[in-house]
């Protein structure tokens, strides 16, 4: 069963072009390092040669995985996204109801992830609290510090 991830055509073209630079810089590098170790001489005590196999495996599996990510992507139809209540690619303001800070955050798929910029993975603990809940809704979310109350103040685009 192939599981599939939303996405928007940003992330897509961001990981399209992350698996261009892998398989066109990056793995003909690799390449290149195991043939300068293997002429070298001796590869079974060639320790250049086993880091280059070992970085070369590594970089095989990033490609697999990340081909795999972008085969069962699908695009969002940002224009149907409803704020009526809470969904991927909502930006959602929420109040924590015990030391009243407010933080605001856009529920993005895991791909697209960057919590620097206030994105959040669909599948992280506050934003599955959030999913389908409307404007004012109190929800409860186990953090690794405990439950906290968080109200939903904000359901924008």
């Amino acid at each position: 069963m192939v599981k599939v991830t939303y996405i928007t055509e940003e992330g897509l073209r961001k990981m399209k072009d992350e698996l261009d630079r892998l398989t066109r810089i990056e793995r003909p590098a690799i390449s290149k390092a195991i043939g300068e170790a293997i002429e070298k001489g001796d590869i079974s005590e060639n320790a250049e040669y086993d880091a280059a196999k070992d970085q070369q495996g590594m970089l095989e599996a990033k490609i697999s995985l990340l081909s795999a990510k972008i085969a069962s992507a699908r695009i969002i139809d940002e224009s149907k996204i409803d704020t009526s209540c809470v969904q991927m690619m909502n930006k959602v303001t929420i109040r924590n109801q015990i030391n009243n800070l407010t933080m605001q955050y856009i529920i993005v798929s895991e791909p697209e992830a960057d919590l620097k910029v206030g994105k959040i993975s669909v599948q992280t603990p506050i934003a599955k609290g959030l999913m389908g809940k409307k404007l004012g809704d109190v929800v409860e979310i186990q953090v690794p510090s405990g439950t906290i109350p968080f109200e939903i103040i904000d359901i924008a685009m």
